[in-house]
């Protein structure tokens, strides 16, 4: 009953700070993800296992708290207000667990145990990657537009 008293601000303004913090997670792995695939491999003060190892923890992250939180409070709100926002949900989740697949794969390939012939790979890997978190970013853009920033009119009334 008390769940049925809650206004949608109360139920939906945590999904928008979720979200904020979410986005500027994202922020920083894009900033990782560039300063890797410029990096200077060669300088003296560039630890490269280091930021690989940094980079692939973002990744993970980022995607765990994507699946985990955001998309399903995302599908919660698009259940809400019955919109249509549920069937977006259901096309596109399945890609993007499709690109986490390729995220846990280079997190497999490159944390904590890659040799030389991994690194030999790594600006075309690191390539790769890059499309398929542009993608990600994409679709992830879609489902807040669509699931959430159109309801936050309706969440403050």
């Amino acid at each position: 009953m008390l769940e049925n008293c809650k206004t949608a601000q109360e139920r939906w303004g945590g999904v928008h700070r979720l979200i904020d913090k979410w986005l500027n997670d994202r922020q920083q792995l894009i900033v990782q993800y560039y300063g890797l695939s410029s990096c200077q491999p060669l300088a003296s003060d560039y630890n490269l296992g280091q930021a690989i190892s940094r980079l692939c923890e973002s990744i993970v992250d980022y995607c765990s708290v994507g699946h985990f939180e955001i998309y399903e409070q995302l599908i919660n709100e698009a259940k809400e207000y019955d919109d249509g926002g549920l069937e977006l949900a259901q096309k596109l989740v399945p890609r993007l667990d499709e690109l986490t697949a390729r995220c846990v794969d280079f997190n497999d390939a490159y944390d904590q145990h890659c040799g030389l012939e991994d690194l030999a790979k790594l600006p075309q890997d690191l390539s790769a990657i890059g499309e398929a978190l542009e993608e990600r970013f994409e679709l992830e853009d879609q489902l807040i537009e669509r699931l959430h920033n159109i309801h936050r009119e309706a969440a403050t009334q």
